[in-house]
């Protein structure tokens, strides 16, 4: 088997158990709420879309986010995630538009806004791009409970792969997180997930 599908295939297993491990570290900070019983996932973030512009979560008040983070050069994992993502909203009709699907990338030293454009632009209008700096991007990451790591030794400035969590957060109008759903989730499934969680929040 050559060597770099041999890397692409060892990357897909971690992510997938970074993806599980994330889920079960979620679930049980679920049950390890804060006094004032809201999930200690998410918060406050200031970053900047594809269109170069400063972007904070109160520009998303009154929305639900879909929000998964990655980087535009994940050669499957994230494109086969959006992809996921786009088809659930499309088949939710006109209840997607309480939804705003949002990419956090976790590579801001090659996603910038330029590349970030050009790359959510493949998977419909309404999926926004954002990255930031190094010190952003470990803040919301941090806040959303978000693994990132650059994977290997490689020295390269340009050419590597990034390790990541794979999660999908559903959080509500106000905010506050509602559902996390992992990296093996289908289409079906997906949107499914996603209706239940804006029928039942506030």
């Amino acid at each position: 088997m050559p060597r770099l599908k041999i890397q692409f295939l060892a990357t897909a297993i971690l992510l997938t158990a970074l993806g599980l491990a994330s889920y079960t570290w979620i679930t049980s900070r679920m049950s390890d709420q804060t006094g004032s019983g809201v999930a200690m996932v998410g918060g406050p973030f200031t970053l900047t879309d594809q269109d170069g512009r400063v972007v904070t979560d109160r520009d998303f008040a009154g929305k639900y986010m879909l929000i998964f983070f990655g980087y535009t050069y994940c050669p499957d994992i994230c494109p086969t995630e959006l992809q996921v993502m786009t088809a659930a909203l499309d088949s939710l009709g006109a209840q997607s538009e309480r939804i705003q699907p949002i990419f956090i990338s976790i590579d801001p030293a090659r996603d910038t806004p330029e590349v970030l454009k050009a790359y959510v632009s493949n998977f419909g209008p309404r999926l926004i791009g954002l990255t930031g700096t190094p010190d952003q991007i470990a803040a919301v990451a941090r806040n959303y409970r978000v693994y990132f790591a650059r994977a290997g030794n490689t020295q390269s400035a340009s050419d590597y792969l990034m390790d990541h969590s794979s999660i999908i957060y559903l959080m509500g109008p106000d905010g506050r997180f509602l559902k996390h759903m992992t990296y093996t989730t289908d289409i079906e499934t997906l949107a499914s997930q996603i209706k239940k969680g804006i029928t039942v929040s506030p």
